[in-house]
């Protein structure tokens, strides 16, 4: 699954006077990454088999590392594939996202993440030659749902959903909390997070999020605290996944549009909004559309939110904060 830029700063308080005041906390590994769950159930119940049973169905769904799975195979040109539930929600909402952001975000940009070397296939000799022929079946338009089952305008065509699966499998483990008749929880699945109502006693869920410096083995500091209720939030960032080659700074953030690694101010991007596949998939476009672009299209989506962190012409850090953060969103302490 794609590479997280969020780091989790869950302060689970000692809390006194209530019936059931110790958390239920339950953590493991599922999708390639690490998953942490915190929870107030006044029945003192655990669902971690429930929940890995449901990331494990959805793994056999969206997951390119399971040759089986349903987007393996269609990526294969098996015939007969029967869609489910999970695929075509994954298909709808990276439609959405492609034809709101002009292609930004495209769900067939595989290849090219794949030929820059992002990906477990090795990497090609890219040079203009090579991003030109891929270029070719690449586009969200190229490919479409019809009668239950995927049609492609060139067989090359693949899809790959790792740009918003990750923050649809944390709305699917929250809705699972929901049927359970649980409402005070969050969800973290590879740093995407969403957090529903609060701790017992009133106070918040607290995410953090990082400072976008280069430090690919261990955690960065934190630039500012959030507070979140009944929202989803993901980062998205250029300092963690990249390498240099011959000089040049190559980031795991492709425009879909020209082929290249996207290269602009924008060092990350942290999205609020209803849920997390939405967080998800705009956290990736905004690296790709860059501030100014990014600006611009929130000032006419206000379901959507974000603090964006960019480099101004000196290299110093700047910020840019949606108006409704403005009560949310602390700056991160050195304690």
């Amino acid at each position: 699954m794609k590479n997280i830029l969020l780091v989790l700063c869950l302060l689970i308080c000692s809390i006194s006077g209530f019936s059931q005041s110790e958390p239920i906390k339950i953590g493991g590994y599922a999708q390639g990454t690490s998953y942490h769950i915190t929870y107030f159930d006044k029945e003192n119940k655990n669902y971690q088999e429930d929940i890995e049973k449901l990331l494990s169905d959805f793994n056999k769904s969206v997951s390119l590392y399971d040759t089986a799975s349903i987007i393996s195979r269609v990526n294969n040109n098996e015939k007969d594939v029967i869609l489910d539930e999970y695929f075509i929600m994954c298909f709808n909402k990276s439609m959405e996202v492609s034809k709101a952001t002009d292609g930004a975000f495209d769900a067939t940009v595989g290849p090219l993440v794949k030929g820059w070397g992002f990906s477990f296939k090795k990497k090609a000799k890219m040079d203009s030659t090579m991003v030109d022929s891929l270029l070719k079946f690449i586009g969200y338009q190229l490919v479409e749902i019809k009668d239950g089952k995927i049609l492609k305008k060139d067989k090359r065509v693949t899809l790959d959903f790792n740009a918003l699966a990750q923050g649809y499998s944390v709305d699917l483990v929250s809705k699972l909390l929901e049927s359970k008749k649980i409402t005070d929880y969050v969800v973290e699945i590879g740093g995407e997070v969403y957090a529903k109502g609060h701790k017992p006693n009133g106070d918040h869920w607290k995410v953090g999020i990082e400072k976008p410096i280069d430090n690919a083995d261990g955690e960065n500091p934190l630039k500012a605290i959030v507070k979140i209720e009944n929202k989803a939030l993901n980062t998205s960032g250029n300092y963690r996944k990249f390498y240099i080659e011959n000089g040049i700074r190559y980031s795991h953030e492709i425009n879909p549009k020209t082929g290249y690694p996207a290269h602009n101010s924008l060092l990350s991007a942290t999205l609020l909004a209803d849920d997390c596949m939405t967080a998800d998939a705009y956290a990736t476009a905004f690296m790709v559309m860059g501030l100014e672009k990014s600006i611009k299209f929130l000032s006419q989506h206000h379901e959507l939110a974000a603090y964006l962190i960019y480099a101004n012409k000196k290299g110093d850090y700047q910020i840019f904060e949606s108006p409704e953060l403005k009560d949310i969103v602390s700056e991160a302490t050195d304690e």
